[in-house]
């Protein structure tokens, strides 16, 4: 891999602006392992080659560039394309929310698949029949057929929209359980419905949110209605908007 391709690549994955500095620590191994230099001659070329990564994006080709911001450095689209990503963020699906109960579910969909209800139920130790109907509307399950035993209970799995969310090629990529519940974490935290804990502890909790869940739906559904037009969907395009224009007024 070349430095400016190392380089773009910090830019780009950096949540906040990122100093030269920082990208010569990261870098410098590979620089002084290429040629003989000493350290300033190495961090003289990876400021060079930042440079030219810079001039690049500033050319009309690119709808991003790479700014300076508060000493650092960071990627954002450029102003004359504000309009296109607002009309990109608007025609995004609203973020998903789920509640803690509706993740353990998740998990165990996710590596007991394909599985049903009462097995899922048997894993939490409480009824998921309303968590199963949150998952099916957030898209993130499906049906699978019915299982060959007494009742054909109904068998759900994982789907596309799963794999896009957690950046999985397939279910064969699935972690460890103790790295799934790492990606959770990272994936789902900002949109966690808070849940009150009521007297009987955390138990009372997942079996209290899974039998209001139940409540309000009397039997799973397959389908999900288009939530695009509701107030949530508007906030978090918005949101979505006024992200990529301060990064890009910064």
């Amino acid at each position: 891999m070349s430095l400016k391709a190392k380089i773009e690549a910090i830019v780009y994955a950096a949540a906040m602006p990122v100093t030269l500095e920082q990208i010569f620590q990261l870098v410098k191994p590979s620089v002084l392992a290429e040629q003989e230099m000493d350290e300033a001659e190495a961090k003289s070329r990876v400021r060079a080659a930042l440079e030219e990564l810079t001039a690049q994006y500033a050319s009309s080709e690119h709808g991003i560039e790479i700014r300076q911001v508060a000493g650092g450095y960071r990627m954002s689209t450029k102003p004359e394309q504000h309009d296109v990503v607002r009309a990109f963020a608007k025609s995004l699906k609203p973020p998903i929310r789920l509640s803690l109960p509706a993740l353990e579910t998740l998990a165990v969909i996710a590596y007991k698949q394909p599985v049903t209800i009462p097995e899922i139920s048997d894993i939490r130790g409480v009824d998921s029949g309303g968590v199963i109907a949150t998952l099916l509307d957030r898209k993130l399950i499906t049906t699978a057929g019915r299982k060959a035993v007494i009742g054909r209970p109904i068998l759900y799995k994982t789907t596309k929209e799963f794999l896009m969310r957690f950046g999985l090629k397939d279910v064969n990529e699935l972690p460890s359980m103790e790295e799934f519940e790492k990606l959770v974490a990272e994936s789902f935290q900002s949109d966690l419905l808070p849940v009150e804990e009521p007297a009987g502890g955390p138990e009372a909790v997942a079996e209290e949110s899974s039998l209001a869940e139940e409540d309000n739906v009397a039997e799973p559904q397959a389908s999900a209605e288009d939530m695009s037009d509701t107030a949530e969907y508007d906030a978090a395009a918005e949101d979505h908007v006024e992200t990529h224009a301060g990064k890009a007024s910064d």
